[in-house]
C-alpha cells in the first residue's frame, strides 16, 4: 500500500461512494459534500496509490481495473466497521437531553414525527422539540440541532448528510381532471390551471424525462400561488388545478384515489432528503442516533 494511504480513511469512503453513485456529482450529493471537494479527495487517493482509479468523461465515470480491484476490496470493510459504530453506540449510553429538530411541514406530519415517536420510545430520557416550517431556518440563530431538508441543497457550504431520495409527482384531483381533461405530454400542461409553489427556486419550469429517453422542459402558467406544501396539497385535493408534490406527501392520497398521477410514463428528477448540522458544532450523540434511526426508517 501506498504511503498515507493506510491514513486516508475518509478518501476511501468517498472514493467507494463515487463507486456506487455511478459519478462524482451524484456522490456529492447523497455525501453532502462538494464535487469539488469529493474529486480532490479521489485525486488525492490515486496520487497516494499512483493508479487512476476511474475513467472520467464528461457524461459517465467509470472504474478502472486498478478502482475495481479497490473498490472489492475496501467495501466489504467499510461496511463492516460502520456496522460495528453502530454496534458500538447502540451498546453506549442512553440517548438523553433535548433534541431540537426542524423539517417542512408536510414532511414533518408525514414522516419526521412519526420517525422521531419510534425512536423516543427507545429513548425515554430524551426530550424532542420538534419544529414544522415550510422557510429556510437559521440553525443556529433558532437554536435547532438539526434539519431535515427536501429538494436540492442551496447552501454548498452546509454540513449535510444525504438520506434518502423521493420521486417529483405531478398531480390533480379526479374532479378537476374530469372537467378538464388529463394532459397525454408534458407540454400540454402549459394549457393547465397550475398551482405554483413559491418555496422552490423555479416553481414554473419542470424538467421532464420520457421512456425513450427524450427530455423537455415545460414552462407551466401559475393561476394560484402558495408558499406551503401542505396548502399545496389541499388546494389540488379541492381541484385548484395541478402542480408537483413529493412522493411523501401524495402517497395516502394516490392510494384513496383523492390525487391522480399524471403521465406516469414520464419522470422528474428525483428530489434528495438530507439532514442539515449547524456550521462548526460538535454532533451531539442524540443527533447522530437520529440521523441514523431516520436513514433506516426512509429506506424501511
Amino acid at each position: 500500500m501506498a504511503r498515507g494511504v493506510e491514513n486516508n480513511l475518509e478518501g476511501l469512503q468517498i472514493f467507494v461512494a463515487v463507486a456506487e453513485a455511478g459519478g462524482f456529482t451524484a456522490a456529492a450529493e447523497r455525501l453532502g459534500m462538494t464535487k469539488a471537494n469529493v474529486s480532490l479527495q479521489v485525486g488525492r487517493l490515486e496520487s497516494q496509490l499512483g493508479a487512476m482509479l476511474f475513467n472520467r468523461t464528461t457524461r459517465r465515470v467509470k472504474l478502472t481495473e486498478a478502482g475495481q480491484a479497490l473498490y472489492l476490496d475496501a467495501q466489504p470493510a467499510l461496511a463492516a466497521l460502520r456496522d460495528a459504530l453502530l454496534q458500538a453506540g447502540h451498546g453506549a449510553a442512553e440517548l438523553s437531553g433535548v433534541l431540537r429538530l426542524t423539517a417542512p411541514v408536510s414532511h414533518m406530519a408525514e414522516s419526521v414525527a412519526p420517525a422521531a415517536t419510534q425512536f423516543i420510545r427507545q429513548h425515554p430520557k430524551l426530550q424532542l422539540e420538534l419544529h414544522a416550517s415550510d422557510h429556510m431556518v437559521d440553525l443556529v440563530a433558532a437554536g435547532m440541532d438539526l434539519a431535515i431538508r427536501l429538494g436540492t441543497l442551496r447552501d454548498s457550504s452546509l454540513r449535510a448528510l444525504k438520506l434518502g431520495e423521493f420521486a417529483q409527482l405531478p398531480v390533480a384531483s379526479p374532479a378537476y381532471l374530469k372537467a378538464r381533461g388529463a394532459p397525454s405530454r408534458p407540454e400540454e400542461l402549459a394549457e393547465h390551471d397550475w398551482v405554483a409553489l413559491t418555496l422552490l427556486k423555479t416553481p414554473l419550469s419542470w424538467p421532464f424525462s420520457g421512456p425513450a429517453g427524450e427530455e423537455t422542459t415545460v414552462r407551466t402558467r401559475a393561476r394560484i400561488k402558495v408558499d406551503s406544501a401542505a396548502s399545496l396539497r389541499t388546494l389540488l385535493l379541492a381541484g385548484a388545478g395541478v402542480s408537483v408534490l413529493d412522493s411523501f406527501s401524495v402517497e395516502r392520497d394516490l392510494q384513496a384515489g383523492c390525487l391522480q398521477r399524471l403521465l406516469p410514463e414520464w419522470s422528474l428528477p428525483r428530489g434528495g432528503v438530507y439532514a442539515v448540522f449547524p456550521p462548526g458544532r460538535h454532533t451531539p450523540a442524540p443527533v447522530r442516533g437520529f440521523v441514523e434511526f431516520y436513514r433506516e426508517f426512509l429506506a424501511r
